[in-house]
């Protein structure tokens, strides 16, 4: 079975309808948006190259390079 994550916060769903319908603090659109990359052993902000072994721990940091002030994974 496939995972998907929020690009924004990294919540984990395993149903992509699911995902898009919650909402999410950190979205600017304040719903959860699809993380379109992979499932990876590690995530790489794409702002900063910071890497973090899971998408949750990578974006829950803040980034100086980022307009978000969150690091943002890298497809």
């Amino acid at each position: 079975m496939a995972n998907y994550y929020c690009k924004h916060c990294g919540n984990k769903y395993t149903d992509v309808r699911t995902l898009t319908s919650a909402s999410c603090v950190k979205s600017p659109t304040k719903k959860h948006e699809l993380y379109e990359g992979n499932e990876k052993s590690q995530y790489t902000c794409k702002f900063c190259g910071i890497k973090q072994s899971n998408i949750r721990t990578l974006v829950s940091a803040s980034c100086t390079k980022s307009s978000t002030k969150y690091h943002v994974p890298a497809l």
